[in-house]
């Protein structure tokens, strides 16, 4: 499966943006989708993921109450709404697709994730 990450950009603080990530390839429905970070200088880390049919979801205690991750199976893709935006999100931010474990679980080990779209840059900055 072939994924592409779009949406990032320049946000002020407290802002909100809306990533996309369209699939291509393979139906979707046989992934858990994921959406992962790496700021400067850090290690990439897991924010949120979502099971194949979206009615479990996992997040990042660092967004949890401020990001939504949701999926269209039938458009092949998967979103994240990021809502109260701080300097802290700013990172590219990379989709993520998974067969590794059971569908129905919204798995957040980036280890079983082998499935990666090409980053899109957030920027929260005034």
């Amino acid at each position: 499966v072939q994924l592409q990450a779009s949406g990032g950009g320049l946000v002020q603080p407290g802002g909100s943006l809306s990533l996309s990530c369209a699939a291509s390839g393979r139906t979707l429905t046989d992934y858990v989708l994921g959406w992962f970070r790496q700021a400067s200088g850090k290690e990439r880390e897991f924010v949120a993921s979502i099971n194949w049919s979206g009615s479990a979801t996992s997040y990042a205690d660092s967004v949890k109450g401020r990001f939504t991750i949701s999926r269209d199976n039938a458009k092949n893709t998967v979103s994240l709404q990021m809502n109260s935006l701080n300097s802290d999100d700013t990172a590219v931010y990379y989709c993520a697709a998974s067969s590794y474990g059971p569908r129905w679980f919204a798995d957040f080990d980036q280890g079983h994730f082998a499935f990666w779209g090409q980053g899109t840059l957030v920027t929260v900055s005034s």
